[in-house]
């Protein structure tokens, strides 16, 4: 790969005032990006002022202006697109405006894409959590996520598996250009895990990685945007279908404790094993913390986010069913689920 390559950072924004100064300033620190496009996509808040005030601060910001978002056209996609159709990097790094961009952490994106001969470079950023439904809920989707999106087999050519987080998704133009971009998956609420699969039916190579000191982000500030969120991509991201739903489901749920619990009063052992059995789910749990960076101590909330888990599941499953999810005072229309 050639030093000179550039990068183009691309940053949909809709009403993300609290986030988008740290995410361009972050950005602006990294010297392989020569531009930053963020693209304002109808927000009511302060975003396109703090933005203003931006502009005379920070050479290489650029802002942009979405307008009717067209039929057919998620808003996230749409933004991205018009930031893509104007940039002029040689890369093209599509990130969110919660997003904060490490010291150094382009030149490792570059420098893992060299290494890998991948088009597309995807990480799963640190994830911030400060209250105690972020710590329950964010974890345990991120665990189970690594679990349905393996990156080993992401990043075997050999397997079809493709997967990508639309948090940080770096991809080479002429790859971008080749699989239509945005216009191909504009209507995939998931657009990042379809942009990877393209490229990767394309015969490009992905590299796909956990983003410790890459990128950090707190993806909600409140339940309710966590509850949307969630039960806008949890039932695609599990497989897409009520079976898949089902499997799940059965298996997250500790049923053998619960039942074990349940039935105390036929036999005085039977709330000691079911808690001993419960602590094994805890343990277990712990492990797979450690495994994906994640502090220890969220495993005191194991029952919650199990509980919230599941809920938010079984609602996106329901969503799904009824052709309808909402983001950000829009509702999308979305495919019915399989079996």
């Amino acid at each position: 790969m050639s030093s000179s390559a550039t990068v183009s950072a691309i940053v949909p924004a809709r009403d993300e005032e609290a986030t988008i100064a740290q995410a361009v300033t972050s950005l602006a620190a990294q010297p392989e990006i020569a531009e930053i496009l963020v693209v304002n996509d109808q927000s009511s808040d302060r975003t396109a002022a703090i933005l203003n005030e931006l502009a005379g601060s920070v050479p290489q910001l650029r802002v942009l202006e979405t307008g009717q978002l067209p039929d057919g056209w998620v808003g996230k996609n749409y933004a991205v697109s018009l930031g893509a159709a104007r940039a002029t990097g040689d890369w093209l790094l599509f990130t969110d405006a919660d997003a904060v961009h490490l010291p150094d952490s382009t030149a490792r994106a570059l420098a893992d894409a060299a290494a890998s001969g991948a088009a597309l470079v995807s990480y799963s950023p640190e994830q911030e959590t400060r209250t105690w439904w972020e710590r329950a809920v964010i974890p345990f989707i991120y665990t189970r996520l690594a679990q349905q999106f393996s990156f080993e087999e992401v990043n075997d050519a050999r397997s079809p598996a493709a997967a990508a987080n639309g948090q940080y998704l770096l991809i080479r133009r002429d790859a971008y250009e080749a699989v239509g971009g945005h216009r191909n998956v504009c209507g995939q609420v998931l657009e990042d895990v379809a942009l990877a699969r393209h490229v990767k039916q394309a015969g490009y190579a992905l590299h796909f990685a956990l983003g410790q000191g890459i990128a950090r982000v707190r993806m909600y500030r409140s339940f309710a945007a966590l509850w949307q969120g969630w039960t806008k991509n949890l039932f695609p991201l599990m497989g897409g279908s009520l079976g898949a739903v089902a499997r799940e489901l059965l298996s997250v749920v500790p049923w053998i404790p619960l039942v074990v619990i349940l039935l105390a009063p036929l036999h005085r052992i039977l709330p000691a094993l079911g808690l001993v059995l419960l602590a094994g789910r805890h343990a277990a749990y712990a492990a797979v913390l450690r495994r994906n960076h994640f502090p220890i101590s969220r495993i005191l909330y194991y029952v919650p986010a199990v509980a919230l888990y599941s809920a938010a599941l079984v609602a996106s499953a329901w969503r799904y069913a009824r052709g309808r999810v909402v983001w950000k005072g829009r509702e999308y229309q979305v495919g019915a689920p399989g079996r």
